[in-house]
């Protein structure tokens, strides 16, 4: 901590020691002020977020999209005169989601907020069912007893919220003691929810899902409220003969209170979707070629997304800022010593099964590996970067840092000498083996709960002075790094105890899924 906040005071010391001018456009360096110009003035950050998040649109894996995606990034990175391939490294379910309609049609007729899972298996033209909620259960064999009565209707089997205002309102607008209250009660009804409906089944959530799907269930409908209004995390199911629907907040609770009150609740419902073979997953890597044989500085972003929503913050920002500082280092250092290798990987959400596979494929990359920026935490600027337990990165960052303009570097503070990344996102893949790979980490812009893996990631989202601020950040410490003499050392930190007070180790590398579960 002491000395994370040194290095800190040092960066801003050096920063506010410059003229203005100068911390605008570093007068000591030609090719920093031409990355400045280029990505602050005359950036293409904006054009390329909306082409890919509007007109392509989400990127779950083994999805058309997701293909569609792939495919535009080789040709924008032609379109530039960078050389960029399609690599596979395996395959994935291939789905193609449809379009969802869901209504209430009785006890009265309401269209209904909701959407299907990925990979959920589609209706076969519209159906109509009464709604049941899953039943308080004294036993495995009652709740094995109940299920013959679940054909022909759809089952509720998420706790329905007591209310969808956001707690804020009841910190704001509640008397005295208003959000205790309603947090006590809220967590005593879902504790109680929990233990008498599911786990008194002595089943899982995606066992029960397959129970119910066996007996007949036209469908079954979750809901995973984001805390605020209008936010649902989106993701997956393993139902693959009916639907597993996601329904906002307030409408689950609507159908929730009317089937267990007995009040008729029924729905008319058609959703769409194919399955495909499966399908082909590819990481997108892109290169400029450097002089020096072996060398590399790579930049890093996974592609791929979740679909209930465009893939905006998550991480079509990070796609886009790694894209854009390709493209600025075309014009401005066209050939650099160490060759610069962009990395847009598929599967990152199933559990960074592209960087994996990619490291475990290449690994000279690995092996010859001077630095690696990887951004995944929505649309704000850097604020954060880890030395990942790297007791030698701190002295280079601290270089690179001093002669970047205070615009960019105000606000990031170098985490020295922090801890490698155990899984959360790509540079995990390469840190594991001791590569100097490191996260730009963001200010959030309400990535949780609002944007990240929701319905409501989408282009609007994004702020495109951070984008442009994070892809000149990227090119310019492309750029520092290559003027480097030597390669970051790996030398690693004696890694502090777990929170159980036990010794914690480096975490260990492993090859990424190349096929499906039960592939």
């Amino acid at each position: 901590m002491r000395a994370s906040l040194c290095m800190a005071l040092v960066i801003a010391g050096l920063a506010a020691a410059s003229p203005a001018g100068a911390q605008t456009l570093p007068v000591d360096d030609t090719v920093l002020r031409r990355i400045w110009q280029m990505g602050m003035v005359e950036g293409r950050s904006f054009a390329l977020a909306q082409a890919l998040m509007d007109s392509i649109g989400p990127r779950l894996t083994g999805s058309p999209g997701q293909k569609a995606a792939h495919d535009w990034a080789v040709r924008t990175y032609a379109s530039w005169g960078i050389s960029a391939k399609n690599e596979p490294y395996g395959t994935w379910t291939g789905w193609r989601r449809g379009t969802t309609h869901i209504d209430l049609i009785a006890p009265r007729t309401r269209t209904l907020d909701g959407t299907m899972l990925a990979w959920s298996g589609p209706t076969k033209g519209p159906v109509e069912g009464d709604v049941v909620v899953i039943p308080v259960s004294t036993n495995a064999a009652a709740f094995e007893a109940w299920l013959s009565s679940v054909r022909g209707r759809f089952v509720a089997l998420d706790f329905a919220q007591p209310t969808c205002r956001p707690d804020r309102q009841y910190d704001e607008f509640g008397g005295r003691g208003a959000l205790d209250r309603l947090n006590e009660q809220r967590q005593a009804a879902q504790s109680e929810f929990t233990r008498t409906r599911i786990q008194s089944t002595g089943l899982s959530v995606n066992d029960i899902q397959l129970r119910l799907q066996g007996a007949g269930a036209l469908g079954i409908l979750r809901s995973r409220w984001g805390g605020d209004f209008g936010i649902q995390g989106i993701y997956s199911t393993n139902t693959r003969d009916i639907p597993t629907l996601d329904l906002g907040c307030e409408d689950y609770g609507l159908v929730f209170r009317l089937a267990q009150r007995n009040q008729s609740a029924r729905l008319r419902v058609d959703a769409r979707a194919e399955f495909t073979a499966d399908a082909t997953t590819y990481n997108t890597i892109a290169e400029i070629a450097g002089s020096v044989p072996g060398d590399y500085i790579m930049l890093s972003a996974h592609f791929d997304s979740w679909d209930g929503a465009s893939g905006a913050t998550d991480n079509g920002t990070g796609t886009v800022v790694m894209m854009e500082a390709m493209r600025i280092l075309k014009q401005v250092y066209p050939n650099p010593k160490r060759t610069i290798i962009a990395g847009h990987w598929s599967g990152e959400e199933q559990g960074l099964n592209g960087s994996h596979a990619w490291a475990a494929d290449h690994p000279e990359v690995v092996r010859g590996l001077h630095a690696l920026f990887n951004q995944d935490n929505g649309t704000g600027r850097v604020v954060n970067i880890s030395m990942q337990g790297l007791t030698g990165a701190a002295e280079y960052f601290g270089r690179w840092m001093a002669r970047l303009p205070a615009e960019i570097t105000q606000d990031i503070r170098l985490n020295i000498p922090g801890t490698p990344s155990g899984g959360g996102t790509d540079n995990a893949s390469f840190i594991c083996a001791g590569a100097p790979a490191f996260g730009l980490s963001s200010t959030s812009w309400g990535y949780n709960p609002y944007t990240h893996h929701t319905n409501v990631d989408t282009f609007d989202k994004i702020v495109p002075d951070e984008l442009a601020n994070n892809a000149t950040l990227t090119a310019m410490l492309v750029y520092l790094a290559d003027q480097e003499a030597t390669r970051i050392p790996r030398d690693r930190r004696i890694l502090p105890a777990g929170r159980d007070g036990q010794a914690t180790t480096w975490p260990e590398c492993r090859d990424g899924a190349r096929r499906p579960p039960g592939g």
